[in-house]
């Protein structure tokens, strides 16, 4: 999954895709690079971000869309909280929502989402995006995600959206210390056992600055390329079934690679149990 951010104040691209003819060729050239999904976002979450109405994400996120109308041949989803944004999207030809707050911020999303019958992303995040790096951190972080995802399954469940609708995303960086961060990808087995497929973001994270900090300051997001590598790699090697990446022709690279490796391990019952 590529990741194109329409916003002005992201933490990994600082609006260089904010102008919406640079959005439409940031998402062609992913698709070129071996993108299978494009997750567009008009709000930015980043730690400390204040949110937008719903009228400002869709005048961000519309003009992108219809620029691309025919001439993406992948899916287009859609990394929205609302259900007023997500509804309009859909009927301008997203097919996937990526709700970063697992319908704690409007559950109506859900409905939406039964409603399209359109896969729903449903992520977990501790806090919200304002705040979520200040207040304390789980102390069971696995337990937390599990028992939080678990809510927002039902949530979506009961408005209607089949489980094969359904995706989970354990949230890195989203409320969580720099070692949970670690700890939730090499416990990602544990997530399996809701039953559902798992997606991973670690692109570019302020965990992976920190691990590779020089004297003492956290490397820039720029920068970050080789720690997302490695972290895609494990995400997939622990049973992850998508990455959300920023850099997609090298983290397309890494993919095929440990794909390769997986199915090899399976096929002769040597892979890694957990």
């Amino acid at each position: 999954m590529g990741v194109l951010n329409i916003t002005p104040d992201s933490f990994s691209d600082g609006g260089r895709f904010f102008d919406p003819k640079l959005a439409v060729k940031q998402a062609l050239a992913m698709q070129r690079e071996g993108a299978d999904i494009i997750d567009i976002g008009a709000e930015s979450t980043r730690p400390g971000s204040e949110g937008i109405s719903a009228a400002e994400e869709l005048r961000r996120l519309l003009p992108v869309m219809e620029a691309l109308r025919g001439k993406l041949k992948i899916p287009i989803s859609v990394d929205t909280q609302k259900s007023a944004v997500a509804e309009i999207a859909l009927g301008a030809g997203a097919q996937i929502l990526n709700d970063v707050s697992g319908l704690r911020s409007d559950p109506a999303l859900a409905s939406v989402a039964a409603k399209y019958n359109a896969p729903l992303i449903l992520m977990h995040m501790r806090g919200k995006p304002r705040s979520m790096q200040k207040r304390p951190f789980a102390r069971d972080v696995v337990k937390d995600v599990v028992r939080d995802l678990r809510r927002s399954i039902a949530v979506a469940r009961k408005a209607g959206v089949a489980a094969t609708q359904i995706v989970i995303d354990p949230g890195i960086g989203f409320g969580k210390s720099f070692a949970q961060n670690f700890e939730l990808i090499a416990k990602l087995p544990a997530l399996a056992k809701l039953g559902f497929p798992i997606m991973v973001g670690t692109s570019r994270k302020g965990f992976l600055g920190a691990t590779l900090a020089r004297n003492g300051k956290p490397v820039p997001s720029d920068q970050r390329l080789w720690g997302t590598a490695a972290t895609v790699a494990a995400s997939i090697l622990y049973g992850a079934h998508i990455v959300r990446v920023h850099d997609v022709a090298e983290m397309t690279q890494v993919a095929r690679v440990t794909d390769s490796l997986v199915s090899v391990a399976d096929r002769n019952g040597t892979r890694r149990s957990f």
